[in-house]
This record gives structure tokens, sequence and C-alpha cells, in this order.
């Protein structure tokens, strides 16, 4: 299936593992958009969990695609990143978390085959604890409610009426 076959595909994925703290924020910020923002976006809602080269397909398929994660980008935890097309790194030149490594590869494929979503975002937080645990750090369960309106934002900009 190429872009032509799904021109407008729209995707907002969640990245991460529920079992080490700060690494499910991709995942928990996903299951809050859709509770309060699902009825208003005509998108899919994915919990992409730690699936890494099995998600090309889906990467493939999407002209929009929304990605929520835990980054290491090496600054202050909980701190808010917001990156687009082009300055998402398609290498692991940014250290980031296995399964982002795998999604990074992913990417790259996927531009390499010209198939890359023609609108793709990336809504990432520093991690403070990604040890063996449920439940996101006081810093990064802060950022929610930015992150929410971050991608509430991008999604008007995929929506315009």
């Amino acid at each position: 299936m190429t872009l032509m076959d799904q021109p407008n595909r729209k995707v907002v994925l969640g990245l991460g593992n529920l079992l080490f703290s700060d690494e499910g924020f991709g995942i928990q910020a996903v299951q809050i958009l859709q509770a309060e923002r699902g009825s208003q976006f005509a998108v899919e809602w994915i919990d992409g969990g730690v699936l890494g080269l099995n998600l090309l397909p889906l990467v493939e398929e999407c002209s929009h695609m929304l990605v929520l994660d835990a980054v290491d980008a090496e600054g202050p935890g909980g701190t808010l990143l917001e990156m687009r097309g082009e300055e998402i790194p398609l290498y692991s030149g940014v250290k980031m978390s296995e399964h982002q490594i795998g999604f990074q590869e992913v990417l790259a494929l996927a531009k390499f085959r010209e198939r890359y979503p023609t609108h793709l975002h990336l809504i990432g937080v520093q991690p403070v604890d990604l040890s063996i645990g449920v439940g996101l750090s006081p810093a990064v369960t802060a950022t929610l409610p930015s992150a929410v309106q971050l991608a509430t934002a991008i999604l008007r900009e995929w929506f315009p009426d």
C-alpha cells in the first residue's frame, strides 16, 4: 500500500513501555488525548508500545503522523520538546531509548523507500526516571497538560475547519 492508496491516513502514535516509569509517557499521553479529544479529530489512536520495525507498514501508510514518546535529548528532566519533519533525527546520533532507536530506523527506512509521512511531528519529554516501575515521575506527569495542548494544536493544523 502506498501513500497514493491512503493519501489522508492520520495517526497519533504513542511509543513506550509502561513498566519503566517515564518510558510510558507516549502511551499515557495518547490515552489522555484520545479520552479528551478523540471525538474532535478523525485520526487513528495507536499504542505502538515498543514494536520498533514492526511499525514500518504503519509509517509508510500515513500522510500525517504525530508521535509521542519519552526522548533522551540530554536536557533537564521533564523538558517537553517538539520536532517536525526533517528536524527528527533518522539515526541514533541523538541518544534515545532502545525502542526509539528502532523507530528512528523505521523512519529512515520509510524515507529511503520514499514512503515517508508528509506531515510528521514528534512530541517528546526528557525522562527523569527509567527504572522498573509503573507510573510517571512527578516532573514528567507535570508535562502531560502541555503535551496534550501541543498535540491538540498540531491536530488543529491537520483539521483547519
